[in-house]
């Protein structure tokens, strides 16, 4: 059964909706989590059983992640979402450290596709379906500038920024590291 709570954040009322698990630590597998305003946001739907209860764990996870308390999530996603490329970039998105920046040429490297690829990449990061505890927020243009963000490129710097990453800024004579800077994913893996 298809669930959803809503939860208030520093990015605005956030939308949750999960599947009831039993592996789940909570009991609910995260379908999505959306903020207002996002391009291609959940809609609550008829059918959907509105259950708080359900998203404790989650709920508490994301206070601690805005408190600065919590640097990794763990929370289990929902099978079945995405085809098997956005999986793929995806997953390659939870190996991004909290503070580090990648870009989208990076991503595209390291799972192995081809630098024509970088645009199928963008948009597999743009629908990801479960915006802040999925990092796409820490994937970066190649010249250290912010890029494309499904929540508003103001939540993507209030992330990079809640979480320290550094970012450049288009004009800036020192700007901060971009994706081979010290803030940068040095090496794959978790």
């Amino acid at each position: 059964m298809t669930v959803y709570a809503t939860l208030d954040s520093p990015l605005g009322e956030l939308l949750l909706v999960g599947e009831e698990s039993a592996t789940a630590e909570g009991g609910t597998a995260l379908v999505s989590l959306s903020m207002p305003g996002q391009k291609g946001a959940a809609v609550v739907r008829d059918g959907w059983r509105r259950a708080p209860e359900a998203f404790e764990e989650i709920a508490r996870q994301l206070r601690a992640y805005f408190g600065g308390e919590l640097t990794r999530f763990d929370i289990e996603y929902a099978p079945g979402t995405g085809t098997d490329f956005q999986r793929q970039v995806w997953a390659e998105l939870d190996s991004i450290p909290y503070g580090a920046t990648t870009s989208y040429g990076e991503i595209a490297r390291r799972i192995g596709a081809s630098s024509v690829k970088v645009r199928a990449v963008g948009a597999a990061i743009g629908r990801n379906p479960a915006l802040v505890v999925r990092p796409c927020h820490r994937v970066i243009g190649s010249d250290g500038t912010l890029k494309g963000y499904a929540g508003g490129l103001e939540r993507k710097e209030r992330l990079l920024g809640l979480e320290g990453a550094l970012m450049a800024t288009p004009g800036s004579p020192s700007g901060p590291s971009g994706p081979s800077g010290p803030s940068s994913l040095a090496s794959p893996g978790r």
